[in-house]
């Protein structure tokens, strides 16, 4: 006689974008606090998206090396030199390992500036919402002015305009964020 009725245990295992879905339920990180796992998360996961910027900008302008648009298509080795503007400019080192060592450097600096933006705007946010009771775009102007001036700190030679500046345009893209986001 046949057994139709077979036991056999199969274990599914989850599907990678259900696996990248999960994170956002229960997050990366387990720090014993909300706000500490919401910092580092929001600093992981920007630091991560500066490097990508960093490396795809300077891949960027080594494809276009050969092409100045200022020369209108005159070869390099004819056009006059020094106009050429490099977002690294000590990539072009004596030989590669100093080039990538410069790229590893610039691209570090440049993904813990995304970090610490992202993780100090995160971070206020979540506090003053905490201690005012409110999610508002105060809320959002306070924390926009003060990574606004993080930022403008992290940069080479940041004079009192560019900390300013820092500050009212963080302030001005948080809050428009904010208020935007009840209207999309």
């Amino acid at each position: 006689m046949l057994n139709t009725t077979s036991s056999t245990s199969l274990e599914t295992k989850p599907s990678l974008l259900q696996e990248l879905r999960s994170f956002d339920k229960s997050g990366i990180f387990d720090l014993g606090h909300p706000l500490l796992n919401r910092i580092a998360e929001s600093f992981v996961k920007a630091a991560g998206i500066g490097a990508i910027q960093a490396v795809s900008r300077e891949a960027y302008f080594i494809a276009t090396e050969g092409f100045d648009s200022s020369t209108n298509g005159i070869p390099p080795e004819i056009s006059v030199p020094g106009n050429k503007r490099q977002c690294f400019p000590d990539l072009r080192g004596e030989n590669n390992r100093k080039s990538l060592e410069a790229m590893v450097k610039n691209t570090g600096k440049e993904s813990l500036q995304w970090g610490l933006a992202a993780g100090v705007y995160s971070g206020l946010t979540y506090g003053l919402a905490e201690a005012r009771g409110a999610h508002d775009w105060k809320n959002s102007a306070v924390a926009g002015a003060i990574t606004g001036v993080a930022l403008a700190l992290t940069s080479e030679g940041s004079s009192h305009e560019q900390i300013v500046q820092g500050a009212i345009t963080g302030a001005a893209i948080s809050t428009a964020a904010n208020l935007l986001s009840g209207i999309f």
